[in-house]
């Protein structure tokens, strides 16, 4: 069993907020998505992602449940991408999405884009999820030193995201936590502007979980806040 809490914020640059967050725990579902597209898209982009896997995963409740995730995922592609094709105006939108999913006492994770999901166990964070971008799946097989990805041009260009095309490749994972774990699901806005070590600092102090995603919220914010920052935490019990 999971608690859980989550919160969102338009940073400090941006007037709309793009991400969309859904704790749901009558499914065991969490999730993160980060929008991209003119003028509404983003949004619209992460909600109808967001909306669709919880539609999919409450329909098929019975199903092998890292399966039913990877399913819902690609369902989502598809909803995104038909969306765009019916409104001119949502053409090109697309979304990260990472999505935590409870099965007994396992937890199945997916991911698309670079939200990221990181489990914090003892005083270690571990970064489950790996990140499909040009830094991660180009720039580091070309040996490029961290310095010169940190400042490329490139370094912000997603290799795959929910909306953009077929086929999606969807990373999945499935961890058995012992009681205790906590487990991060954010945003860009959050794990690209707050280090690993000010996330471990935050998650290994005794606060409610509230408290930890707000006081992570404000870390990104009090760093320039240039993106929207969304940040759903979750606890094993």
């Amino acid at each position: 069993m999971l608690e859980s809490y989550g919160t969102s914020d338009p940073g400090c640059v941006r007037t709309n907020n793009e991400d969309f967050f859904l704790l749901a725990p009558a499914l065991g579902l969490y999730l993160v998505a980060d929008g991209m597209g003119g003028a509404q898209a983003g949004e619209q982009a992460s909600r109808i992602a967001a909306e669709t896997v919880a539609e999919y995963i409450y329909n098929n409740s019975d199903a092998p449940k890292a399966e039913a995730l990877v399913d819902a995922f690609q369902l989502a592609n598809q909803r995104v991408l038909a969306a765009a094709s019916e409104d001119a105006s949502l053409e090109g939108m697309g979304t990260t999405l990472v999505a935590a999913y409870e099965d007994g006492d396992s937890v199945v994770v997916a991911s698309v884009g670079d939200s990221r999901a990181y489990a914090f166990v003892g005083e270690n964070l571990i970064a489950i999820t790996e990140d499909q971008t040009w830094v991660q799946e180009v720039g580091r097989r070309l040996g490029l030193d961290e310095e010169s990805l940190r400042m490329h041009p490139m370094r912000h260009v997603l290799t795959m995201a929910v909306g953009v095309g077929t086929p999606m490749r969807v990373h999945s994972y499935t961890l058995d936590p012992v009681p205790g774990t906590q487990f991060l699901l954010c945003s860009d806005g959050l794990h690209g502007v707050v280090d690993a070590a000010a996330i471990a600092e935050t998650l290994n102090n005794g606060r409610s979980l509230e408290a930890k995603c707000h006081s992570l919220v404000e870390t990104a914010r009090r760093a320039g806040g240039p993106d929207n920052i969304t940040a759903v935490l979750l606890r094993a019990v």
